[in-house]
């Protein structure tokens, strides 16, 4: 009968301030497409249009084009398409999306200054994936036994676990070499597998506080500076098993958490080029939001095989990292026709191959200033991988909204967003970068472009107004457990290769907003 063995990852604990890894980043970096039921609605095309609470978080001259002040509040719910539920992770969820208010003074004949707080939740992590394929002789313990072999890493003992000595010895590396890859005798073998399952729940979500000051200047130029604070709330719990040939299986259980917080600034204008038109064009720049995070796992390998020195292992870890998302730049342009129809399109683009991973290199407190701070340093490795691995994302908005009655609005909106991620690119688990160091999963998933579509309705009663939105969308992937392994005509190991398997992220969101205007 196997033994029990309970590791720790005590060498891991003596550098407690790293980077992180790209996958992981761009799931941080990225937004949805949400807000008010009419933002939403209209396909968040509105960035010319203004006069929506919405678009104090995309162009802040919006806020400018209030005549009144306004309060309003969004909720609903958010279901994922042939999803089963996994874990902690359910298909189907309520959402609070939105609540924030406007207040609109009057500093000329046809001149505001307004003021506008709002939160809205940018990114919804409810998520659940399941995948299952053949691997042909292909292993994660494959893998890990490969870069010790090329030399990425030597092996000692330290309290009697086998560590390694290069940021390349991943905690996955770990479990391996202490559970399955070592015999009786001190060697080391690696195993085939033929198939794997794998299944992840994510859940959590990013709340933006976003502070707002906007105005016009005779109602032809419309300028808004927002303030934004991001809330990072993120929890995902996977199992993954492979079945390996002739022997049995074994399953790596992770839980990870991402907690933190970030801020950044957004500029916007709007402006009329004719006086007697409706037509406006809208410019907006947002920096990037410098984050500071802190993320835990707890992992497990329980090995129900016949090789292997031990029955189970686990390892734990907490750290805390740096990362700045890249400058966002947006252009827009709307119109309205006789008061019964808005048409707005929008153009937006982020190069998220200049995500920046940075590395906590200590701090101190100033006492001039009273306060402690922190320095930090870019991870030259891990950003040269991410820049060949992220693009940059092209963003269309289009939307339009019709006065059916005095009381009643018809909308429609259409998103399109090019892929984010490089059809070639990997988790490159290999890297001499903290972010390889800490890894404790090896699997990636290279999404594509994205498409939604939506459709809303609108009712106003006297001060009221209540709205409905339905948004569609749809992400196709290819999901691979972990990197390729060239043996290069070696004869102690063979190639480690695994085809990806396609995945796709379907999700319906219904959306309704109450508002209130005075």
């Amino acid at each position: 009968m196997k033994k029990i063995l309970y590791i720790c990852l005590s060498l891991l604990a003596t550098m407690p301030m790293m980077a992180q890894e790209t996958y992981e980043n761009a799931n941080v970096a990225t937004e949805d497409l949400n807000g008010t039921a009419r933002y939403v609605g209209m396909g968040g095309a509105m960035e010319a249009l203004g006069a929506d609470i919405s678009t104090i978080g995309t162009n802040p001259a919006g806020i400018g084009l209030f005549r009144h002040s306004n309060i309003s509040t969004s909720f609903g719910v958010v279901s994922q398409q042939d999803a089963m539920d996994f874990d902690f992770g359910n298909k189907t969820n309520m959402s609070f999306d939105q609540i924030g208010f406007v207040y609109a003074h009057r500093t000329g004949v046809s001149s505001f200054m307004n003021f506008g707080f709002n939160y809205h939740k940018s990114r919804n992590f409810n998520h659940i994936l399941s995948v299952s394929d053949n691997l042909n002789g292909a292993s994660s313990n494959k893998i890990s036994y490969a870069k010790g072999y090329a030399g990425l890493f030597d092996l000692s003992t330290k309290d009697e676990e086998i560590v390694g000595n290069s940021n390349a010895f991943s905690q996955v590396d770990f479990l391996n070499y202490n559970v399955l890859l070592q015999d009786n005798d001190g060697n080391y073998y690696y195993n085939d597998a033929n198939s794997y399952l794998m299944n992840r729940a994510n859940k959590g979500y990013i709340g933006e506080y976003d502070f707002n000051l906007s105005g016009n200047i005779n109602d032809r130029v419309y300028l808004g500076l927002t303030l934004g604070i991001e809330d990072v709330n993120y929890k995902n719990y996977s199992e993954y098993s492979e079945y390996l040939v002739g022997a049995g299986n074994v399953t790596y259980a992770d839980e990870r958490r991402i907690d933190g917080s970030g801020f950044n600034l957004k500029l916007g204008a709007i402006f009329r080029p004719v006086e007697a038109s409706p037509f406006r064009v809208g410019l907006y720049v947002h920096t990037p939001t410098w984050y500071d995070l802190t993320t835990k796992n707890y992992t497990t390998l329980t090995n129900n095989s016949s090789v292997g020195l031990y029955g189970n292992g686990y390892n734990e870890e907490v750290y805390d990292f740096k990362m700045n998302t890249p400058w966002k730049f947006g252009i827009s342009l709307g119109n309205t026709f006789s008061n019964m129809l808005a048409v707005g399109l929008s153009y937006e683009y982020a190069d998220y191959g200049k995500i920046d991973s940075r590395v906590n290199t200590g701090g101190g407190y100033d006492w001039y200033y009273d306060s402690y701070y922190e320095t930090s340093e870019s991870d030259g490795v891990m950003n040269y991988h991410t820049e060949s691995t992220l693009e940059g994302v092209h963003t269309l908005k289009v939307g339009a909204e019709l006065k059916a009655t005095n009381n009643l609005a018809i909308r429609l909106g259409y998103n399109y967003l090019s892929a984010m991620y490089n059809e070639n690119g990997y988790k490159d688990s290999s890297l001499d970068s903290p972010g390889s160091y800490y890894a404790s999963t090896t699997d990636y998933t290279n999404w594509k472009a994205t498409n939604r579509l939506t459709f809303g309705l609108g009712y106003t009663v006297d001060k009221f107004n209540f709205d409905l939105a339905y948004q569609y969308s749809k992400t196709d992937g290819e999901f691979s457990p972990f990197m390729n392994y060239y043996a290069e005509g070696s004869q102690d190991i063979s190639d480690c290769i695994c085809n990806p398997a396609a995945v796709s992220n379907e999700r319906h969101q219904l959306l309704f907003t109450v508002g209130y205007h005075f």
